[in-house]
């Protein structure tokens, strides 16, 4: 084989690599399901927007669902809206087919604290640059990187949580707590857990 032969083919190769890598992210996001809603909307119209599947409500029940795979919230909120990462716990709640909250948790397995700090200041950056505003600041602080917060989360007795409102439209709740995880037991992994609703807890 010539030398040209011999790049020419190296070419291809390459060529044929980076459209492999192409391919496979494309696949990726497709598989990448979400739930898209808004609090109040009928239940029925989150089902058709959403590509996670996710079971129909029941009529005159106030009750839940949850997608039938890993799936992010879309939060669609013309003003308010955000997106949280993949979920594995991930329940859409309603009443007399109307949808009237969210319960989840953003991850698809315990995070190392780096990650859980990650996912958390990523979210809060999201509703600040949104419009959400802290609620009960005092109280109930915004989560940070620092070592005080570090040292908090990683007491399994304390934990931490967070209140942040969007006008008097919506509310949600996030926490963070300490979590054994049997599948690394020498590591020390978290939980996130995110609640979402009409405003319950008052400024």
């Amino acid at each position: 084989m010539s030398l040209m032969q011999r790049l020419g083919w190296r070419r291809g190769v390459i060529a044929l690599a980076v459209a492999a890598c192409i391919a496979w992210a494309a696949i990726a996001a497709q598989s990448e399901k979400e739930i898209a809603l808004v609090i109040g909307e009928p239940y029925e119209a989150m089902r058709q927007r959403s590509s996670a599947t996710i079971g129909p409500a029941i009529p005159g029940r106030a009750w839940f669902n949850m997608p039938k795979s890993d799936a992010r919230l879309h939060f669609i909120d013309p003003h308010f809206g955000f997106v949280t990462p993949l979920a594995r716990f991930f329940t859409v709640m309603f009443d007399d087919e109307l949808i009237d909250g969210v319960r989840m948790s953003p991850q698809i397995e315990p995070l190392l604290l780096d990650d859980t700090l990650k996912v958390v200041l990523e979210l809060q950056e999201q509703w600040r640059k949104a419009g959400w505003i802290p609620t009960r600041a005092n109280d109930f602080p915004p989560f940070a990187d620092t070592p005080q917060w570090r040292a908090q989360l990683r007491d399994v007795s304390k934990g931490g949580t967070t209140y942040w409102q969007a006008g008097n439209q919506y509310q949600v709740m996030m926490v963070v707590n300490r979590f054994r995880d049997y599948k690394h037991p020498t590591e020390e992994r978290y939980l996130i857990k995110l609640q979402l609703a009409t405003p319950w807890v008052k400024p």
